[in-house]
């Protein structure tokens, strides 16, 4: 089954996100990380963690984040060569132009403010640019 992982540390913006799957019949299973870390674990198989198997469609990345926030973790997802073409969507609170500019200049496919709607929010581009890499 296709899948797409979220790396949230919010349990609240997980249930939003869960529920906006839900909503419009995303044909993908969530799968969810704490921190980035733990997403590398699932990633990689790392730490007796079983590898997620294929590899997720997109991953859905929250930049504030303890032990490994959102940017350190694009930079070693970027410089492994497994993983370095996996699309990245982040999902934050941040609206800071430095923010963005460091999530753009390490190759996100989107930036999305919270929460994750794919019916309204600023970012409706960035969000139905998602909802159609997944409905496809």
């Amino acid at each position: 089954m296709r899948s797409v992982l979220l790396i949230e540390d919010d349990v609240f913006d997980t249930m939003t996100a869960q529920k906006s799957f839900e909503r419009f019949n995303v044909p993908h299973q969530l799968l969810t990380a704490f921190n980035g870390e733990e997403a590398l674990d699932m990633l990689l198989g790392r730490f007796g963690t079983p590898v997620i198997d294929p590899l997720p469609e997109v991953i859905l990345l929250d930049l504030n984040m303890p032990r490994m926030n959102g940017v350190e973790f694009l930079e070693v997802l970027r410089s492994t060569p497994q993983l370095e073409h996996l699309p990245v969507f982040v999902t934050t609170t941040s609206n800071m132009d430095l923010d963005r500019a460091e999530a753009e200049r390490l190759g996100v496919s989107g930036y999305i403010l919270k929460p994750l709607d794919f019916a309204s929010g600023g970012d409706l581009a960035d969000s139905l640019s998602l909802l159609e890499k997944l409905l496809k």
